[in-house]
């Protein structure tokens, strides 16, 4: 996991702009026209991830599925058997919750959505995800906590296996189609929706997709989103990692 991690980081953005700017200075003297090259690649990826609306164009080309309308949630229970929602990584030891690990915040968000479909609709629930970076508790632990202490939501059952989407999926099946469970309402963000319903489609599901969470709506900032905001390059990181997922599950699996 370590190597894997270490790798990722640096072939994805912004990891990979990095190294074409150390690239462009390591080759400025020998090589001025590929050093020139690099460092336009590396500083311009870098500014074109920076912008808001860059995220919010790119997130509206991967959020197709549509958001569920209030009405529909209590109407779920005829068309699933059950809930997922999927984990998004944790928070380290918060003072402010005695030391103990938290879902991340882009977790609570799909927690937050899932308690409200599991309360409208009365299905039950299943947390998928499992160790991050091989610590325990699972994700799906975490998330089977705070839903019941936070939203007064008890989770029916934890898949405590899976590192990626795909485990998602598949080891959710191990846990569901033995109780003849086929149909499952699955939440996450809406510009991760394309892949875990892919991925939940081929592990035998049928799939209504419950997105949370868009990012390609209107952004609000002025100077129509073209000034530079940390937090863009953030979410311009996840969106990135999206589309290679896209591609790399469909040639992979």
């Amino acid at each position: 996991m370590p190597l894997r991690y270490f790798i990722k980081q640096w072939l994805m953005p912004p990891g990979v702009l990095f190294l074409l700017l150390l690239a462009a200075w390591w080759l400025r003297a020998r090589r001025p026209r590929l050093a020139a090259f690099c460092f336009a690649i590396g500083l311009g990826g870098l500014w074109l991830m920076s912008l808001p609306l860059v995220v919010q164009e790119s997130a509206r080309l991967l959020e197709t599925e549509p958001a569920l309308a209030v009405d529909e949630w209590a109407g779920l229970a005829g068309r699933a058997d059950a809930i997922v929602v999927l984990g998004a990584g944790r928070e380290r030891g918060d003072p402010a919750w005695g030391g103990e690990d938290q879902p991340a915040a882009t977790a609570l968000e799909r927690m937050r959505f899932a308690a409200h479909l599991a309360k409208a609709s009365g299905l039950p629930l299943l947390t998928s995800g499992g160790l991050h970076y091989g610590t325990p508790p699972s994700e799906a632990q975490l998330m089977a906590d705070r839903l019941k202490e936070d939203f007064a939501v008890e989770v029916k059952w934890k898949e405590q296996a899976s590192r990626t989407t795909w485990e998602n999926a598949r080891f959710s099946a191990d846990v569901l189609q033995p109780l003849g469970i086929r149909r499952v309402v699955v939440v996450t963000q809406a510009w991760h929706m394309p892949r875990a319903r892919w991925s939940f489609e081929q592990a035998g599901f049928e799939v209504v997709p419950a997105p949370v969470g868009f990012l390609g709506r209107d952004h609000a900032r002025p100077f129509g989103g073209l000034l530079p905001e940390s937090r863009a390059i953030w979410q311009s990181g996840q969106l990135l990692n999206e589309w290679v997922g896209l591609v790399g599950y469909r040639v992979f699996y």
